[in-house]
């Protein structure tokens, strides 16, 4: 089968790491000719956001995927009309790219999420502080995101369209990773904590399972179902949560997509998020998702003040800890909070993983030559 993935990156890549095997053929596109994926797949340069790149990329394969959802939605329709399997759906996709179409999604099928007002440009602007702005378009890795907490932050406030939504009172931000096949069979991975980096606004630790009480999990488990039914679409989905202080549960967005808070799946799950991606796109049995002992990641991103040809620096000490795994994304060069890599953790309670990775975090360092 030829199977086609939009983007080149580090999710791409771990995707086909994965894939190999099996007996398919990976054809990727991306823009750089030294993206993560170009040297392990069928590659192409080429803009995704360009529509007949997309067009004549997608054409002759027999399902198309993203690993990245800023692309050309467009072209997905019109490979959709030409008979070409998108997954997930141009539909979702086109809703999920979109904060302001994603806001209204989750607010049209009952699906929890902070209030919000829709703004064009910032003389429309009717909300009381603090609040989040988010980029209407092209919001990634904290990127076009920001908090405005009080008048003096309003010089911040980008003219453009966008989101403006309530600053949830957050106690933890969560992560749960769904796949649906299309013979509606869906399987989600165990809900997984995150603790971000404020500086960075990235994602600092995943921890899994995460420390949630039973009415929780079932609140995810109500918002699961009814993304499933509003969606309409196979894939593979992370929905990014917030608990708030009360003990209820927001959402705050989604991605149509492999995702970070899924790295840990990789050596403790019995099988991972790429395995799932691949199940999802080939029509087959969702894999079995069980997690085997406490597992965590740590984001290997680029220090501060460095920029250039990548070092690594105390990888070695790592590499003879016992139950850490070391996955590389074969990017050349580094630059500060640029995601270069990451480390899986297995320990046999959450305290002891926490110990570990911050352990971890202490000893390595992403520098330049």
């Amino acid at each position: 089968m030829k199977i086609a993935i939009l983007g080149g990156g580090q999710l791409g890549r771990m995707f086909i790491q994965n894939a190999l095997k099996y007996d398919d053929e990976i054809y990727t596109l991306d823009p750089s000719e030294n993206a993560s994926c170009a040297n392990i797949s069928h590659f192409t340069k080429g803009d995704f956001n360009d529509f007949q790149t997309v067009l004549d990329f997608g054409k002759d394969k027999d399902v198309l995927s993203i690993e990245i959802e800023h692309v050309n939605v467009d072209a997905l329709f019109q490979l959709e009309n030409e008979g070409v399997k998108v997954i997930p759906s141009a539909e979702i996709i086109k809703i999920i790219q979109q904060k302001i179409l994603q806001k209204e999604f989750y607010l049209n099928n009952n699906i929890p999420s902070a209030d919000f007002q829709i703004i064009q440009n910032k003389s429309e602007l009717n909300f009381s502080f603090p609040f989040v702005q988010k980029l209407n378009k092209g919001g990634y890795d904290g990127k076009g995101v920001q908090i405005i907490k009080d008048e003096n932050d309003l010089k911040n406030l980008w003219n453009e369209p966008s989101v403006i939504e309530n600053l949830v009172d957050i106690d933890k931000e969560l992560s749960v990773i769904l796949a649906i096949n299309e013979k509606d069979e869906c399987q989600t991975f165990p809900v997984t904590e995150m603790v971000a980096d404020p500086k960075l606004n990235l994602l600092d630790f995943n921890i899994c399972p995460a420390e949630i009480s039973k009415n929780v999990e079932k609140q995810i488990t109500d918002i699961v179902e009814k993304f499933i039914t509003a969606a309409n679409s196979a894939g593979l989905f992370a929905i990014e949560l917030f608990l708030d202080k009360k003990g209820k549960i927001w959402v705050n967005e989604t991605a149509p997509r492999l995702h970070n808070s899924g790295h840990q799946t990789q050596e403790g799950n019995a099988n991972s998020q790429f395995e799932q991606m691949y199940r999802v796109l080939k029509n087959l049995p969702l894999a079995d998702t069980e997690s085997f002992v406490f597992s965590g990641m740590l984001n290997l991103v680029g220090n501060e003040n460095y920029s250039g040809k990548v070092k690594y620096e105390g990888l070695e000490e790592v590499l003879k800890l016992p139950k850490t795994y070391v996955h590389l994304y074969g990017k050349k060069d580094t630059k500060p909070g640029r995601k270069m890599g990451h480390i899986n953790v297995l320990a046999d309670s959450r305290e002891e993983l926490l110990e570990r990775l911050i352990n971890i975090k202490s000893l390595v360092r992403v520098i330049s030559h």
